[in-house]
């Protein structure tokens, strides 16, 4: 096949990815906080399915669904400084039941990218205490290259800061990686900086969400799907011509 200026191609270099929807499946964790939260307080239990689909909005987007409460009350933040107190504390414990585990296929993937000398590492919104914490429970923290938080930048998603200090990290080329991610800030972060995007569909998801609008460059329905991807694209990317 001929290739013009703006198809030429390069050999992966990264895959970073989100944390909550992408690389783990955190919700059980909130959504046994909230449960207990409520228990404790006497309130019906929120449909778990209801916090699954917006982990990706905050704990204070959960709390306010789960006790519907206005935004930007002070009764809110005391629920939510609440439930982060009891989050902290939950997570922490490695005995808890059903923790946070990577999805199905993803350790398959870590396993190929690093047998082929790519980087990997996690671009998250999520705090770093809890962060790290979860990484480490799941046996990735002396095998992720790079971990950027809210704490390591001044700009959060969907600005491209995160993204673009993860490379900077791990020497490597925004537009030689990849970014993994169940969100539109994710897929508009990692458009900003230059890096080919993948969206998570099988991630927190909401109703009201319209993936088919990211445009995102591939959409995957399960996370196993990311590794034949990957394979199909002969682990390389088509290096884009800023002329273009």
């Amino acid at each position: 096949m001929s290739q013009t200026m703006s198809q030429k191609m390069q050999n992966i270099e990264a895959v970073f990815f989100d944390l909550d929807g992408t690389l783990m499946d955190t919700a059980s964790d909130f959504i046994n906080v909230m449960h207990q939260m409520q228990t404790l307080d006497q309130k019906p239990l929120i449909d778990p399915e209801i916090i699954y689909k917006h982990v990706s909005e905050g704990s204070r987007k959960m709390v306010e669904l789960a006790y519907q409460l206005a935004p930007g009350t002070q009764e809110l933040e005391e629920k939510r400084n609440i439930f982060l107190d009891c989050y902290d504390r939950h997570i922490k414990r490695v005995d808890r039941a059903s923790p946070a585990m990577l999805y199905p296929g993803i350790s398959k993937l870590l396993k190929n990218l690093e047998e082929k000398n790519i980087v990997w590492g996690v671009i998250t919104n999520k705090p770093a205490d809890y962060a790290s914490l979860l990484i480490e429970q799941n046996g990735l923290k002396e095998r992720s290259q790079t971990l950027i938080c809210p704490d390591h930048v001044s700009r959060n998603k969907p600005d491209p800061e995160s993204l673009l200090l993860a490379c900077q990290q791990t020497g490597t080329s925004p537009e030689n990686c990849l970014y993994v991610g169940d969100h539109f800030r994710d897929i508009e972060a990692g458009r900003a900086a230059g890096m080919t995007t993948i969206a998570a569909l099988y991630g927190y998801i909401t109703d009201d969400d319209n993936p088919a609008s990211w445009q995102a460059d591939h959409y995957i329905n399960q996370a196993s799907e990311i590794l034949p991807l990957l394979e199909s694209m002969e682990w390389q990317l088509p290096r884009r011509n800023p002329d273009v």
